[in-house]
């Protein structure tokens, strides 16, 4: 009953962030929040309900989910998806620093997540740590891209991308 109640809520949640309806997307709050008020220890829950929060548009209301979900032991995917979350939320609402330890968590935990790794690049910007900013953003650009002007000059703009600060 209550995975076939949490179930609901996420497709509902899913359905009105990809229609972009506020209608749908309320009802899956309305549905999580009960759920969380019930079971209020349980951290996928909590979890889901950040997201459905985040995806309204109610970012501030996101935060308290996202980091009793993480107090819970949230793990795997969803662990992954909650960092990012949290930290993007903490970054656009302008607190820098817990964006950047957030989102360092993440790409610590998950090194091979491209989007917390450009996340932090933003939220590094944000702090003012431009070197570090630069460094991370250029290197994934130049392992993602195809465009071949960029591979053709690759070699030399990762060793620049490493030695921002330096002139010869």
């Amino acid at each position: 009953m209550l995975r076939d109640r949490l179930a609901e809520a996420i497709q509902l949640r899913e359905e009105g962030r990809a229609k972009q309806d506020q209608a749908i997307l309320e009802r899956a709050r309305t549905l999580l929040l009960d759920l969380v008020a019930a079971y209020p220890d349980d951290a996928e829950i909590n979890f889901q309900t950040a997201v459905a929060h985040d995806n309204s548009g109610l970012g501030r209301e996101a935060i308290p989910f996202y980091e009793r979900s993480l107090e819970l032991g949230l793990a795997g995917p969803d662990l992954e998806r909650a960092l990012l979350g949290l930290g993007s939320t903490y970054r656009y609402l302008g607190y820098y620093e817990q964006a950047e330890e957030t989102l360092r968590r993440g790409v610590r935990e998950f090194p091979d997540n491209r989007a917390l790794q450009v996340f932090l690049s933003i939220a590094l910007y944000n702090t003012k740590n431009y070197k570090e900013s630069t460094e991370l953003l250029l290197a994934n650009l130049m392992e993602t891209t195809s465009d071949e002007k960029l591979q053709y000059f690759k070699r030399p703009i990762v060793f620049y991308s490493q030695h921002l600060d330096e002139t010869w």
